[in-house]
């Protein structure tokens, strides 16, 4: 399973990619607004630091100005990929987008149903929200699962990122679950460094090394 960042911060993207296991980042709107900028000002810079598919989101609703909006962001850069939100207008877009080239990632993605339209028409990744769907008492890593399956039956070749990644446990479940890739928080990225046992087993070894010198 690849591993992304989900941020639109420049200096965790910096510090998680100076580990050489960073393999794409997502942005969405609400993570642009936290750092108060807007994608066409970082996209660049994301671009530069991360060798890898880089979420770009459109904001408009109707599907003629979300392909006006996705034109514009996929010039940016060869690894743009057009984040668009799963709707009727969505798909359409998608479908234009695919006809022309433009890689495009369905965002919103809440059933295996949603995912099988966002594949038929086109999609290169499609983005089931975990967290979310566990916040309402549904299994999101169930979706993934059925996702997969389905995925495999018929060889779609639509690849799934696991999204709304709250925690070490939706890491490892999207893993296990067949999810292409996870797009993970930077705090979460930084937990899976961590583990006790590895701090004594270091600081043992460090203290065996002084007294043998």
């Amino acid at each position: 399973m690849k591993i992304f960042i989900d941020t639109a911060n420049i200096e965790e993207i910096k510090e998680i990619s100076s580990w050489g296991i960073l393999q794409g980042v997502t942005t969405n709107p609400s993570l642009l607004a936290k750092e108060g900028v807007k994608i066409q000002d970082v996209i660049t810079q994301i671009c530069d630091l991360v060798d890898g598919p880089i979420s770009a989101e459109v904001i408009s609703m109707n599907s003629e100005d979300m392909v006006m909006e996705a034109r514009q962001l996929a010039k940016m850069h060869k690894n743009v990929v057009i984040k668009i939100p799963m709707c009727e207008e969505g798909l359409k877009a998608v479908n234009c987008l695919s006809s022309e080239g433009i890689r495009t990632n369905v965002t919103l993605i809440f059933s295996v149903h949603q995912a099988m339209l966002a594949a038929a028409a086109g999609a290169d990744f499609v983005s089931p929200f975990v967290g979310r769907l566990d916040d309402i008492g549904s299994d999101g890593i169930q979706i993934i699962k059925d996702m997969a399956e389905v995925f495999r039956i018929y060889e779609i070749k639509t690849q799934i990122i696991g999204a709304s990644i709250r925690n070490l446990t939706h890491v490892l479940d999207c893993a296990k679950a067949g999810a292409h890739i996870a797009t993970i928080p930077y705090k979460v990225i930084k937990q899976m460094v961590n583990h006790p046992l590895t701090d004594v087993g270091i600081d043992k070894f460090l203290q065996d090394y002084n007294k043998s010198k």
